[in-house]
């Protein structure tokens, strides 16, 4: 199988949590990965990582709610490994909040990141992707994006943008052969799975149990396992789907 074994992979939030397990798992795919983030010591980390093992990586510092930012680093990596097969929308933040208590400050800052982001991206990134024969965009989303949840009015919109966004981005796409799907994961083992467990009163654990019916909440690694396959040239019909990583937490009546 080709896998993703050669290509040129850019993974936003790349410097922590999913963006780090997904990005060293493409190179261990034998993918080269350009690790951005605005948190330039964790980002270099994830490269430093990549490299420690014999993999190929450079870390771009990339605010991505910049339209400038985003054509600078594209730019940078098409430079340096000569073209971009993949991009993974991953950048993202998170709060909960009443609906009352949300300010628009921060309802467009959390869009600028979680959808403003994804737009920019696949703007500029797309015809990088044509000149290579096409490609695959894979953006996060969430469990939040499919179902309500109360307090999540802000976090919850912003990824029901990106879901449909998506599926409009695979229809105008879909020529050019770029392919362009959704991840929607549910609580993922870190540091904003940790944030939601403190405000429901929970540890980890106990969200983990309550949310899936595996009674485990999922790693990174589990996320990163599915966008690496929606990366590869195995997945060469899916576009415009939503996948959903929530250990059946959706799919049952949990008993909680």
């Amino acid at each position: 199988m080709a896998g993703v074994k050669g290509k040129t992979v850019v993974v936003t939030g790349a410097g922590l949590g999913i963006g780090r397990a997904t990005a060293l798992l493409f190179a261990k795919r034998g993918a080269r990965v350009a690790v951005t983030d605005v948190k330039k010591q964790e980002g270099e980390e994830t490269a430093s990582q990549i490299l420690g093992a014999g993999g190929e990586a450079v870390f771009i510092s990339h605010d991505v709610s910049s339209e400038e930012q985003w054509a600078r680093a594209l730019s940078d990596v098409a430079d340096r490994f000569g073209g971009i097969d993949v991009l993974v929308n991953n950048a993202g933040i998170y709060f909960i909040a009443p609906i009352g208590d949300i300010t628009l400050e921060q309802w467009n800052h959390l869009f600028s990141i979680n959808v403003n982001g994804v737009f920019l991206g696949a703007k500029h990134v797309a015809p990088y992707l044509a000149l290579r024969g096409g490609g695959s965009i894979v953006n996060l989303s969430s469990v939040a994006g499919l179902l309500g949840v109360a307090g999540h009015a802000c976090y919850g919109a912003s990824k029901g943008a990106v879901r449909i966004l998506t599926k409009d981005l695979a229809a105008e796409l879909g020529a050019q052969n770029i392919r362009v799907n959704s991840i929607h994961p549910t609580y993922v083992k870190t540091a904003m799975a940790e944030y939601g467990a403190a405000v429901a009163g929970k540890t980890l654990d106990e969200l983990g149990r309550e949310m899936s019916v595996l009674g485990r909440m999922a790693e990174p690694e589990d996320v990163a396992n599915v966008i690496v396959f929606l990366a590869s040239d195995e997945s060469s019909y899916l576009t415009g789907a939503e996948f959903v990583v929530d250990g059946g937490g959706g799919a049952s009546v949990l008993a909680v």
